[in-house]
């Protein structure tokens, strides 16, 4: 089970157990700043109408000081939702800087920023006032010993009302100062999860195919092949043994063509320019290269690269009509750029089923993007523009 991403969640999932953790702290450290945040605004605007000032003027200088705290509400906001909210906090986008968060920022720091601090003083005075019943001059004999017992026993309780509300207050400011497309986001990392799963899935098999029916196949054409020598020239045996061995051959010939297209091992081993002139010299349209990268790119970056040239030229071989292409390759600020160029009679339709769907959907998963230019009668220009920051792999 993956770890709780916000405060709401590991007290849901566990309401005993959340006392052992962070969370707690976390929770009363949340709310203690969104308090002490609105203490030192209202000791601001009481310091300026204490001051020597005309009226129209403090009223000035108040208003100014609240509106500037209300415009750092939300850079502050971003920071401190981490303490109750985890999920996807570290690549959170830039806060909405609209009057929505105006409006959140000057209802925080004049309204809002005040009930933190009470609900703090609420669940912990309560048990904080029985635990400290001996020091008071008044208390009796049996109160001294009542009164922290009760305290102990309501303290781990006051865990539950600060943690609530510090978790109400995170969503709210979540679903007010940041983007809609949260969801969407998640969905591109799920995407991205998918297809980092399926190559994985896919090397697996290249490598079950590789170390097992492929040495059968080569220890069986061997076989075949000795049975061979050892048959009369001519006779029925040796010519149905050498149709076998034929066969066996042609067997491990498409093998290994389909475990080069499951995974081509050249791209493990010398990387993305190799393997580009690998699959152009297979292409029937003649192909010229024009590729200037910086060394070996990330894994998941020629991964993609690879597989978008692969069935770009083989979209050029069945549909173009072209007898020329061009694969130029570039990595200009931290971005490839993967342009496949070709000659013939243009017009490609990513509706009309011939893979463009698939190329600018895995593309897309690598947070990158297709551009495509085909006009009728040519030429057509693939462009992918994948980032490629990061360390090689």
């Amino acid at each position: 089970m993956t770890a709780p991403r916000t405060v709401l969640e590991a007290v849901a999932r566990a309401p005993l157990g959340v006392l052992a953790t962070a969370w707690p702290w976390r929770a009363l450290l949340y709310l203690l700043s969104g308090g002490l945040f609105a203490i030192v605004v209202y000791l601001a605007v009481g310091g300026l109408f204490s001051a020597p000032l005309g009226t129209f003027t403090k009223v000035l200088c108040a208003v100014a000081v609240v509106a500037f705290a209300a415009a750092l509400t939300g850079p502050l906001e971003r920071r401190r939702l981490t303490l109750v909210d985890r999920s996807g906090a570290g690549d959170r986008p830039e806060p909405h800087n609209g009057p929505r968060a105006a409006g959140y920022g000057a209802v925080s720091v004049l309204a809002v920023g005040w009930m933190d601090l009470a609900v703090v003083l609420v669940s912990l005075g309560i048990p904080g006032f029985l635990l400290i019943t001996p020091l008071q001059p008044t208390a009796t004999t049996w109160q001294s010993v009542a009164g922290p017992v009760a305290g102990a026993l309501l303290l781990p309780v006051a865990v539950y009302p600060v943690a609530a509300w510090a978790g109400v207050r995170g969503a709210v400011a979540r679903a007010v100062l940041f983007p809609k497309d949260r969801e969407l986001r998640e969905v591109v990392r799920s995407r991205a999860r998918l297809v980092d799963a399926f190559e994985t899935e896919r090397r697996r098999i290249e490598r079950d195919l590789h170390d097992g029916a492929q040495q059968r196949l080569v220890a069986l054409t061997m076989k075949l092949g000795l049975a061979a020598l050892d048959l009369p020239p001519g006779s029925a045996a040796a010519r149905e043994v050498g149709e076998a061995h034929a066969l066996a051959k042609e067997a491990l010939t498409e093998l290994r063509e389909l475990i080069r297209g499951i995974h081509p091992q050249i791209l493990t081993e010398r990387g993305l320019p190799a393997a580009a002139r690998d699959i152009a010299g297979r292409c029937p349209v003649p192909t010229d290269l024009d590729l200037d990268l910086p060394g070996r790119l990330p894994a998941a970056v020629e991964q993609t690269a690879y597989y978008v040239t692969a069935e770009a030229l083989t979209n050029i071989a069945r549909h173009s009509g072209a007898d020329r292409c061009r694969i130029t390759a570039r990595c200009r600020d931290g971005v490839l750029r993967l342009d496949i160029e070709d000659n013939g009679s243009g017009g490609a339709d990513p509706t009309r089923g011939t893979g463009l769907v698939g190329l600018a959907d895995r593309i897309a998963a690598a947070d990158g993007r297709m551009l495509l230019s085909s006009p009728p009668g040519g030429p057509t220009v693939l462009r992918a523009e994948i980032p490629c920051a990061g360390p090689a792999s």
